[in-house]
Order: structure tokens, then C-alpha cells, then sequence
């Protein structure tokens, strides 16, 4: 591992709003929620995640699916330490082979790296680096877009550093304590959850969101550690991101061509002819990808509906004529179904969250 100051980066440690992410956080949100007397079963339903599908080890959700359900678990608990709850529900377990890796690392500070290189395998919805600095080791947890809701921006920060904690003192001792913690948003109401859990000095409305660990702790040995387990599950972790990268690749080339597009849509037997490729073998690419292309064409009017509401002076005929929808009950029609509002609420609501 690099000794240099500086982000650990590696492949892949990009996040986009579009890609598709494991769904531990989801799975762990409707234990904590149900905690608070709140069932998430209709609301995961409604945007398509049933109890058998959350049940499955294969499945994937949109990074919208994801947000949508936080945010309104949120509103449904109407608490602030949601997010912090959430983190420290996990278990290493949950993280599948990935768990299995970090426990087989030689050291924590190699766990935290190997958890950033394959950050997308995790289910993060949080951009993760880490850095070794004069004060200390330092975990960073970006937002994937800066104008994410500010509550689902709030409880992904907060579940991050929770999570990191609490699997800490799982995997290396309950004693564990970060240096500090430092979060961009502004000082809840009640500060002593955070004060609790982290116990260390906790800083809001900083600069950045960053977690600072003693540096002997970074060094501390893992109890697990297993060199040739580690380096067998490292073999496969490789050839998992491969193939998710190659989906990826799949899914962005379709959303660009379907956005230089509208307001028409590609065919999807224009789609399959544009990729070389038989219409069987796109739609078997797609399945494996969890999607299909209409979903993928859905996406992307959405986002194009919502870039398009923030305009000024853009009446909802015309936004339904960029898209592609026949008409303004179309439009609405879409609307509802993505937001659960019609679209000059949604209007009024994406307009709050601009700085």
C-alpha cells in the first residue's frame, strides 16, 4: 500500500447516480426502521423491491431507487440520528466476500484500503478515499452529487463513519476510537448520539467529511488475518469488478445514446445495431445488469424531467415535448410514479434544494 500522503484511488471508486449498487443499506434500514414502528415493505414494493427480491444475493438497486427509499424513511421516523442508527446495525457478514477480505487483511489500515478499492462491490453510496496525514489516518466520504437531497445527503454521511466504527470495533476491539469526526452538514438538534458512538470530539459544518484514526490504530494487526486467504479473495474481487465495469460501460453507452437522442427514443432493435449485436444478446447483457432497456430509457427521462424543471420559464408542455412524452398528462403521469408528486411540486421542491 502507498506510504505517501495523498487519496488511496484506485479503479472503480467513482459513484454515479446512475449505476447499480448492492442493497445492504436498504436491508439494514428496514430493521432500524421497523424499530421506530415504521414498516418499509410498501414503500420498498412500490419502486420494486419486494421481500423476495431484497432477499436475493444478486440483486441490485438504482442509486434513485436507493435515495427514494431513504428519503422517505427519513420523513417516515423523523429522526436525525437515522443514519447513524443504520451504520451501526451492520456487520462485516453482510459484505459478502468483500467482508471476508478485510478480515483476512494483515493490518486495519490494509482493511480500509481494500474497502476503498472495492467500494463499489460494497454497496457504498458515499465516494470513499483515505489518506495517511501528519494528525492521522484519514477515511474522506464525498457525496456522489453535490445537490443530493440534503437528508439523504446527511443520513449517507452519517451511516458511513458509523458503519466504519462499528465494523472496527467488531473486527479489532470494542475500545476503538477515532481521533475525530468531522461532518459538512450543520449541528443536529441533539448532538449526544454522535458523542456516543464515536467518542471523540465531533465537528459539524466542517470543510469536509472525514473520520481521522490514531495512526497506531491504522498499524493495528487484524485478528483474522489470513495471507493466502486474503490474496485468493483479492483473485476474485478482481474478476467481479471487471465484469460490473463492463456493465457499467454497457448501461452509460445507452443512457448517452438516449439522451443525444430525445425527445425520440432509439428502438431497441436500433439500440442492438448500434452495439454490433444481436437484440438476444443486448437483452441478455441487460438482464445481467438487473435492468432492461426500458428501465434504462425511464432513468433517463427522469433525469432529463429534472434538470428540466429547475430551468426557469419552461412550461410543462414543453417539458413534456423534450422528453418525448405525448402529452403534459404523460408527463404528470411519469412524475408521480418517480416522486409520488405532481410536477410543479416537484418543480418547487428541486428548486429549494439549489444553493
Amino acid at each position: 500500500m502507498p506510504d505517501a500522503p495523498g487519496p488511496a484511488n484506485h479503479p472503480g471508486t467513482s459513484r454515479s447516480t446512475s449505476a447499480t449498487i448492492q442493497p445492504n443499506i436498504l436491508r439494514y434500514l428496514s430493521v432500524v426502521a421497523g424499530d421506530y414502528g415504521v414498516d418499509l415493505r410498501p414503500l420498498l414494493a412500490g419502486v420494486g423491491l419486494d421481500e423476495d427480491v431484497m432477499r436475493s444475493a444478486a440483486l441490485r438497486v438504482s442509486y434513485r431507487q436507493g435515495s427514494a427509499v431513504i428519503r422517505r424513511a427519513v420523513e417516515l421516523t423523523g429522526t436525525e440520528h437515522l443514519g447513524l442508527r443504520v451504520g451501526a446495525a451492520q456487520h462485516l457478514t453482510s459484505w459478502g466476500l468483500l467482508g471476508l477480505a478485510l478480515m483476512a487483511g494483515d493490518t486495519l489500515r490494509d482493511a480500509v484500503e481494500t474497502g476503498v478499492r472495492f467500494q463499489n462491490l460494497s454497496g457504498a453510496m458515499v465516494v470513499w478515499s483515505a489518506a495517511a496525514e501528519d494528525t492521522g489516518y484519514v477515511v474522506r466520504a464525498d457525496l456522489p452529487d453535490p445537490a443530493l437531497d440534503p437528508a439523504v445527503a446527511d443520513f449517507l454521511v452519517q451511516e458511513a463513519f458509523s458503519s466504519v466504527v462499528t465494523l472496527t470495533r467488531l473486527a479489532v476491539g470494542g475500545e476503538f476510537a477515532p481521533r475525530a469526526v468531522e461532518f459538512a452538514f450543520a449541528a443536529p438538534r441533539d448532538a449526544r448520539l454522535f458523542q456516543e458512538l464515536f467518542r471523540c470530539p465531533v465537528r459539524f459544518a466542517a470543510a469536509r467529511n472525514r473520520l481521522v484514526m490514531p495512526h497506531g490504530w491504522a498499524g493495528r494487526a487484524m485478528p483474522g488475518r489470513d495471507p493466502v486467504t486474503y490474496a485468493a479473495v483479492l483473485e476474485l474481487l478482481e474478476a467481479e469488478m471487471a465484469s460490473r465495469r463492463d456493465q457499467q460501460e454497457l448501461l452509460e453507452v445507452l443512457e448517452v445514446s438516449i439522451a443525444q437522442s430525445l425527445p425520440a427514443v432509439p428502438s431497441f432493435v436500433e439500440q442492438a445495431r448500434r452495439h454490433a449485436s444481436s437484440e438476444r444478446t443486448l437483452r441478455r447483457r441487460l438482464a445481467e445488469c438487473d435492468t432492461t432497456y426500458e428501465a434504462v430509457v425511464d432513468g433517463v427521462r427522469r433525469e432529463r424531467v429534472e434538470q428540466l424543471l429547475r430551468r426557469r420559464g419552461l412550461t410543462l408542455r414543453e417539458v413534456a415535448r423534450q422528453v418525448g412524452f405525448s402529452d403534459v398528462r404523460a408527463l404528470r403521469r411519469a412524475v408521480h410514479r418517480w416522486h409520488g408528486v405532481a410536477p410543479l411540486q416537484l418543480r418547487d421542491d428541486l428548486r429549494e434544494m439549489e444553493p
